[in-house]
């Protein structure tokens, strides 16, 4: 598991490298201005319903149920529910792409009511979300490949996937952009170039499965049925925070200009960790919870989730601290250059401070939250969303005034915290996970270690405005200094702590 959960995470690393070069892109030709906003409200709206649909609901219904077949069923069988799955599947986001197409101006109207004080940024929004929205149904399709080829071990090609993504993006921005009356909808279109390449990049490998069979609609197969019953509870479970995450974009939209793009790029600081660490765990972990649920092995499904959450805590500890220490330092390295002014670096630092402490609650949240889904229930997390989603809301309203942008992103992560107890918690309640002895020691010496890393990066990094006055080659040189001297400082004190190491290995 360790080795999938790595090719995963070596994959994503060079997906968010190339997207921070995206971004870098991105920022140095829009900057924070009415643009920008304009095209990340564009891209989240199919960005809500790919992860509502394709990689939420969809992956949590579907994984288990191929994996049951795969446990118990032909080879034939097999291949006949990936047919329907993927048949089925297509039809229904062609349809849905279709129709938010056609209500393009009723979608920004609804989902970032303040473009509506500026009829020309609103107009902007809706023509590039005529164009970014067929990115959905490339990607969920995408997706559902991917969850395809994980049940069956292959995990690196779907990993990948992003990266055709960012170079579909960087490559319409830098050649193609120039030469639109709009430079912003090379972006757009880049989006859509994006989406079919991560679908036809997987192609292959799905065929050396033996699973790349034609689609077909297959609402009565019952294999097919299972899923969309799963998916009823899962949809609304995976609903909540896409719905936070679009509550926030409407508050934002009345905030100052820049303030969804000060959210965005602090978000993408965030996403590193999340998806090179999390969502690689969380990739090999929910097939081997649903292999283990099938073959009625209670106690190595509590061990699996057990030394996910160890790891978790290991990793995402010294994460979250050095985005908070090292905040600043980042946003400045990678962003401030052209339109992406020394203002935008200190309102994004605002974000991700907030963000910060919240990487390890939606870390855990990414290993938890399949212990559920494995166990084909899709019920709870609902009930538990609800509540975050609720309280998220409700700090929101209370958060905004005082700290504007920043009070968004402390909402989401005070609310991450209150899902992962809660899940957590249940697991505990039903038998499902028993945490293995040590886990006091574990944590102390994570914590002792982080502290000591923390305090070197703090010493040693010094203001922001000696930062940004380097170059980027000095700013480059720096960073990569102190990154390299806090993992090492990281390590060295875990090593002296004596760590056990043999809670680590997957039993």
């Amino acid at each position: 598991m360790l080795r999938s959960a790595a090719s995963v995470g070596v994959a994503t690393m060079t997906s968010r490298v190339l997207g921070y070069l995206r971004d870098t892109v991105i920022a140095t030709s829009f900057g924070a201005g009415a643009a920008a906003d304009a095209f990340f409200v564009a891209f989240r709206i199919p960005n809500f319903l790919r992860r509502l649909f394709a990689e939420g609901a969809f992956s949590q219904a579907f994984v288990p149920v191929l994996s049951e077949y795969r446990a118990r069923r032909q080879p034939a069988d097999v291949r006949d529910l990936v047919s329907h799955t993927l048949g089925t599947l297509g039809a229904v986001l062609l349809l849905v792409t279709a129709l938010a197409v056609a209500a393009a101006p009723l979608l920004v109207w609804l989902l970032a009511p303040g473009f509506g004080n500026d009829a020309q940024r609103a107009e902007l929004t809706t023509s590039l979300l005529r164009i970014t929205f067929w990115y959905l149904p490339l990607v969920s399709l995408a997706a559902a490949v991917g969850g395809v080829l994980n049940t069956f071990g292959r995990y690196f090609a779907p990993a990948l996937t992003p990266l055709f993504l960012n170079l579909a993006m960087i490559a319409t921005a830098v050649w193609l952009a120039p030469h639109l009356q709009v430079p912003v909808l090379a972006l757009a279109i880049g989006v859509v170039i994006g989406g079919l390449a991560q679908l036809l990049w997987q192609l292959p490998t799905l065929a050396a499965t033996g699973n790349l069979v034609r689609p077909r609609l297959g609402f009565s197969h019952p294999g097919v049925r299972r899923i969309l019953k799963l998916m009823g509870p899962g949809v609304f479970g995976s609903s909540v925070a896409q719905v936070n995450l679009m509550f926030d974009t409407v508050v934002a939209s009345f905030l100052a200009t820049g303030s969804v793009s000060w959210l965005y790029y602090a978000d993408r600081l965030m996403e590193f960790p999340l998806g090179v660490l999390a969502i690689a765990f969380a990739t090999v972990i929910l097939p081997r919870l649903s292999s283990q649920h099938a073959g009625g092995d209670g106690a190595a499904f509590s061990r699996t989730l057990d030394w996910g959450l160890r790891w978790v805590l290991l990793v995402g500890a010294p994460a979250a601290a050095a985005l908070g220490v090292l905040a600043g330092p980042l946003l400045g390295t990678l962003f401030s250059y052209g339109a992406f002014d020394a203002r935008s670096v200190l309102m994004a630092r605002q974000a991700l401070w907030a963000f910060a402490p919240g990487l390890l609650a939606f870390m855990a949240i990414k290993v938890l939250a399949p212990g559920y889904y494995a166990r084909q229930d899709t019920r709870s997390p609902v009930r538990i969303g609800v509540l975050a989603m609720l309280a998220n809301m409700g700090i929101t309203l209370i958060l905004v005034w005082p700290l504007e942008h920043a009070g968004l992103a402390a909402s989401t992560s005070l609310a991450a915290y209150l899902n992962a107890l809660l899940l957590l918690r249940g697991l505990m309640r039903c038998g499902a996970y028993r945490p293995q002895p040590g886990w006091m020691a574990f944590l102390l010496r994570v914590t002792a270690a982080t502290a000591v890393m923390s305090l070197l990066l703090w010493l040693g990094t010094g203001s922001l405005d000696a930062w940004l006055a380097l170059g980027a080659s000095g700013r480059l040189l720096h960073l990569a200094l102190w990154v390299v001297a806090g993992a090492a400082s990281y390590g060295a004190a875990l090593l002296l702590l004596r760590l056990p190491l043999a809670a680590l290995r997957h039993p």
